[in-house]
């Protein structure tokens, strides 16, 4: 059963930043994050941090935008970086091999309206819009409290 689970509000990129950072140190291959927002939301920017703070090593981090999937060995374990925004068909994200990934790797999944009934039901998702200031942004995570407790302390209240 999906609810609310917390409601952030970020009042610039350093702080999205950090939400990123605290929720990936948590995370663990067969973890969901489902991004979901208007371009220039935050999610990839969310994405970035959060993929950067699990590399053992820094390297650039591009958007998946044209390449559609991205991977990296971090030190959590495999993560998947997807951006499904040119897909139109789910059978597409299956192709991909995404839906496998959602088994076996940590998976930050940009556009997830693209995967219909492909999402994961145990998801956790982030739903991004942008405040009243230019760099604020409202993040709003919603799961199942029970697969997700562990991160609850990570969040700011």
């Amino acid at each position: 059963m999906s609810v609310s689970l917390a409601r952030v509000t970020s009042v610039s990129p350093e702080e999205t930043c950090a939400l990123a950072r605290r929720l990936g140190a948590a995370l663990v291959p067969g973890d969901v994050l489902l991004l979901s927002g208007d371009i220039g939301a935050g999610k990839t920017h969310f994405a970035r941090c959060l993929i950067q703070s699990l590399l053992t090593m820094p390297e650039d981090v591009p958007s998946p935008t044209f390449t559609l999937v991205q991977t990296y060995d971090t030190r959590a374990g495999e993560l998947w970086h997807a951006d499904l925004y040119r897909l139109s068909d789910p059978d597409q994200c299956a192709e991909l091999g995404l839906t496998d990934a959602f088994e076996t790797a940590i998976c930050l999944v940009e556009w997830p309206d693209r995967l219909a009934d492909l999402a994961p039901a145990e998801a956790l998702t982030l739903e991004f819009s942008a405040g009243p200031e230019d760099t604020e942004r409202r993040i709003i995570l919603t799961g199942d409290p029970k697969r997700w407790a562990h991160l609850a302390d990570r969040v700011p209240a």
